[in-house]
């Protein structure tokens, strides 16, 4: 019978560990939320080409902390964080047929997808955060890139956009607020 050194022992032990984890580290790479990559920021006294007009403000009475604001007129989404004054990102979305109605609510359901939403169309990106009239109504992008409004009669998917979709399901997280206003 053969026998091995300590040190035989050790590298054989950690090079099976090693292949265990990298083997869950692939697993785990589909479930886990990317970060939306965020722009550098421009260089001192550098400006490149006309001035973007200011972002619409974030709409008074919609709460503190970190969440998720819709606002049902403007149909526009704002993702504040913590105790933010500004938004970190505001962007235009197409309503859907069947809107929640103003309050405050939470994520309950993600998926980076891709899946089918009511209407038929491939989505991706999605963030459900309440029911109304029985339809769930929730964020999420067309994967063909159409910001169109879902042509279901009754579906509650509010539309935007691919890159806007994916940042707001990498600042979302269950639990956290969305807060509609009229």
């Amino acid at each position: 019978m053969a026998r091995f050194g300590a040190g035989a022992v050790v590298t054989g032990l950690t090079a099976g560990a090693l292949a265990v984890v990298t083997v869950l580290a692939l697993q785990a790479q589909g479930s886990v939320k990317e970060a939306a990559p965020k722009p550098p920021p421009p260089a001192a006294g550098h400006t490149s080409g006309p001035s973007k007009p200011a972002a619409p403000a974030i709409p008074a009475g919609s709460g503190t902390g970190k969440r998720v604001v819709y606002s049902l007129k403007a149909k526009r989404v704002w993702l504040v964080k913590s105790e933010a004054t500004t938004a970190e990102r505001t962007f235009a979305v197409q309503p859907s047929a069947v809107s929640p109605l103003p309050g405050t609510y939470s994520v309950i359901r993600e998926n980076r997808g891709p899946g089918t939403g009511s209407d038929g169309t491939r989505i991706e990106n999605t963030v459900i955060f309440a029911f109304n009239q029985g339809v769930t109504i929730g964020f999420s992008a067309a994967v063909n890139g159409s910001t169109a409004s879902p042509t279901a009669a009754r579906t509650g998917g509010i539309r935007e956009s691919r890159a806007d979709g994916k940042a707001l399901y990498a600042f979302a997280d269950l639990g956290d607020k969305v807060v509609v206003v009229p």
